[in-house]
């Protein structure tokens, strides 16, 4: 069945970290990954507008910088991750993989566990957007800071299997940096030089690259690829496992 298209809108918080507001009523939205209160007061006042709730995918401080002046001006309802409460503010729900969480009548926030970046990482699948904090980003992942590259491997598989049309919502405007690296692994594919040329027009332009359609992090994000074989020849990785093929590109990026 296909989900219902979002309205999202993006909010700027720093130089890099994109908050997405998701419309809940005519005046009240939910805030994914508040880094910071300003910017989201803002963009609500300008809207005269409230916030209904706030959805935690982590506990790195540009996430949840924001989140209790939000709670103290705006009273939402504040959910984030059971197995990683001690570490995030105080929550009015917890929840694990496979929740469900009504943000109104008809819009469903479905619970995705993603441990790699961090053990606790969450993401939120919510009508046909994907929102993964710093699990998935355009043509790259986050970093390991506290799992593996087994359990990385198997969080991105996981977001690997939705359909195609799910429209990815990152946690960061990094698409142009990780496609300078994809594109130093296969320099001579064609399309990879083409959407280089149209995301930093967009760019240029005032606009994010974000969101698009998850099938094309399927097809060219190099860490959604580590069990094809293809693409491991034509890089150099012939005959690694994934996971192994996994770790290799990780570090292959954070040497980059």
């Amino acid at each position: 069945m296909s989900q219902p298209s979002l309205n999202v809108e993006p909010v700027l918080v720093g130089r890099d970290n994109l908050v997405w507001m998701i419309p809940t009523a005519t005046d009240a939205y939910a805030v994914v990954d508040p880094g910071e209160f300003g910017p989201v007061a803002a963009f609500l006042t300008e809207r005269q507008a409230t916030l209904s709730h706030i959805l935690i995918t982590h506990h790195h401080g540009d996430h949840i910088g924001g989140v209790e002046p939000l709670r103290t001006q705006y009273g939402p309802f504040v959910i984030g991750a059971e197995t990683d409460a001690q570490r995030l503010p105080s929550l009015d729900l917890t929840v694990r993989e496979g929740d469900r969480v009504a943000l109104n009548r008809t819009l469903m926030a479905e619970v995705i566990e993603l441990p790699g970046h961090t053990l606790g990482h969450l993401a939120y699948r919510i009508g046909d957007g994907l929102f993964c904090g710093d699990t998935l980003f355009g043509f790259g992942c986050g970093r390991l800071f506290e799992g593996t590259p087994a359990q990385m491997w198997s969080s991105l598989s996981k977001l690997r299997a939705l359909p195609d049309d799910t429209r990815l919502f990152a946690g960061h405007e990094y698409t142009l940096a990780n496609l300078d690296f994809t594109r130093s692994l296969d320099p001579d594919n064609p399309e990879l030089a083409e959407l280089h040329h149209r995301f930093m027009t967009i760019l240029d332009d005032g606009g994010f690259t974000l969101p698009h359609p998850l099938q094309l992090e399927k097809r060219l994000n190099p860490f959604l690829n580590a069990d094809n074989p293809a693409f491991l020849a034509r890089i150099g990785l012939a005959g690694l496992d994934p996971v192994s093929a996994f770790a290799t590109l990780r570090e292959r990026r954070n040497l980059y």
